[in-house]
């Protein structure tokens, strides 16, 4: 019985190599296919539980909700903030205020719909009074954004304003200076731009949103969107 199993492995590893060989290295099932997928999902479900019961850093005390992002966890495209606003907060959502909505005009125009993409901060907590996040709230919470983008493993990063540009690229230049480039990061693209906030703050300013819009549209043409 032994010898018969030892010869059955033999062939099927004969068997395997033959198909290597000719550039066939996809032997899983499609029941295996759906496991696999199951397995992520149900590693990032369990991440986002995590988000919202952390308590490592003064935020999880003083905020509402914690906000780990929300969409689609299998996005070529991904777009990254600063943190949760006072809407964000209350909801749990990210993106939902008037920033939010912009956002959303933003990805439509870019011939996407907001459930295709993946849209997250990088800390998950709002700091008070919208501040700015400090150095030692992002680096507790970096792990998260960190295994959210080994999951999601994302074409293209699109990093809104200097909090998220500056994590990525950790260069001292601001925003108007780094945006409209492209950048990698794990050998993944990262286009900086401005963030919606700053845009609504100067909804006269045209030229804003027409930077932001030629930044979108080198992203677009990098996912094959005309």
């Amino acid at each position: 019985m032994k010898e018969k199993v030892s010869r059955l492995c033999e062939e099927i590893e004969k068997s395997l190599d033959y198909y290597q060989e000719l550039g066939i290295d996809n032997f899983l099932c499609e029941q295996c296919k759906s496991s696999e997928k199951i397995s992520k999902e149900t590693i990032f479900s369990s991440l986002e539980d995590e988000i919202k019961h952390c308590q490592e850093c003064p935020l999880g005390s003083t905020r509402k909700n914690a906000v780990p992002g929300e969409g689609n966890i299998n996005a070529d495209l991904m777009f990254v903030g600063e943190g949760p606003g006072k809407d964000e907060d209350f909801q749990g959502k990210p993106f939902v205020g008037k920033a939010g909505k912009l956002l959303t005009q933003i990805i439509k125009a870019m011939k996407f719909e907001r459930e295709e993409v993946y849209i997250t901060n990088v800390i998950k907590c709002r700091p008070p009074e919208n501040r700015n996040p400090k150095n030692s709230e992002i680096e507790q919470c970096k792990r998260f954004l960190l295994k959210q983008i080994e999951l999601i493993s994302p074409k293209v990063i699109v990093t809104l304003g200097n909090v998220p540009t500056k994590f990525f690229l950790n260069q001292k230049k601001g925003i108007t200076s780094l945006r409209g480039i492209f950048y990698s990061y794990n050998h993944i693209k990262v286009m900086p731009t401005f963030h919606p906030s700053y845009l609504v703050r100067n909804e006269g300013a045209k030229d804003l949103k027409i930077m932001v819009w030629k930044d979108m549209q080198k992203v677009m043409a990098v996912l094959g969107k005309k």
